[in-house]
């Protein structure tokens, strides 16, 4: 990436492939993830300092995504239909909270209180939003204050894709929810019915089997790569490294998919 002065020995690519690599084997704490390369330094010539790959993981976290987005449309490019969904990262215990520090500098920013409907729970934190295609490859995803609700992501969608089908839970069953995105880019929102309403309808199995997706993908990044545990001290570190745990998953699915194997199997990439 351009920078002034000296082109650096250890590349950006370089800083981005150990970034990536620490997050599929699970090494989530860069003081550990160091000590680690400490039998390596041989093979690692021009290896930086861990102060300088915590400055450049955070400066190259942009060219990161933009490679990640390359992969995920190289592996189902012309994809129509998507699953949406959410996931809470809090980003310490409930009681902790009101001693949080990060972010606190910048409201718009800042971490809030909010409720998991699914878990039964409330947190302090972040929102995960994320929109994949029905063969499990995330395409786009962002990142909101665990207060926003999550109808307010489709606004976001609305504007990167049209002409699509995307599968929601209960929580965009609203009649001007769904017409709003359709009447802007022409989709498609599929919601389950309550029980109660006038309307009810049989949810179709199809759409019912694919909403499980997005569910399974989430379990994979809190399991394998340690979604809801982050040890950032700031806001552009928590967001860098939530880039490299999404980039990591897409990085295995594309290896399983150019070996000809179920892409989802991401622990079983590097077999």
């Amino acid at each position: 990436m351009p920078r002034r002065g000296v082109i650096p020995r250890f590349s950006d690519l370089e800083v981005i492939a150990l970034s990536l690599t620490a997050e599929k084997f699970s090494v989530d704490s860069e003081s550990y993830l160091f000590s680690l390369l400490e039998e390596y330094k041989s093979d690692i010539p021009n290896l930086i300092s861990r102060r300088q790959f915590n400055d450049r993981r955070k400066f190259t976290a942009n060219l990161c995504e933009q490679i990640r987005k390359n992969i995920a449309l190289a592996i189902d490019a012309g994809e129509d239909m998507f699953c949406v969904d959410s996931r809470p990262i809090p980003l310490c215990r409930f009681a902790r909270a009101k001693r949080c520090k990060l972010g606190k500098n910048d409201y718009a920013t800042a971490p809030s209180f909010g409720y998991c409907a699914s878990q039964n729970c409330y947190f302090f934190g972040y929102k995960l939003h994320a929109l994949c295609g029905i063969n499990g490859v995330i395409h786009l995803y962002d990142m909101s204050k665990a207060n926003v609700h999550d109808i307010h992501y489709l606004q976001d969608i609305k504007h990167e894709y049209s002409r699509i089908t995307i599968i929601g839970d209960k929580g965009y069953l609203s009649t001007s929810v769904q017409l709003d995105p359709f009447e802007t880019s022409e989709i498609r929102l599929e919601v389950p019915y309550q029980s109660n309403q006038k309307d009810w309808q049989p949810t179709f199995p199809p759409f019912a089997k694919a909403r499980k997706r997005v569910e399974t993908l989430f379990s994979q990044m809190v399991d394998q790569f340690m979604l809801c545990r982050n040890y950032a001290k700031q806001q552009v570190g928590l967001f860098a490294r939530i880039i490299s745990k999404v980039s990591a998953l897409t990085i295995l699915q594309y290896i399983n998919f150019i070996n000809n194997k179920p892409i989802g199997r991401g622990k079983y990439a590097l077999v």
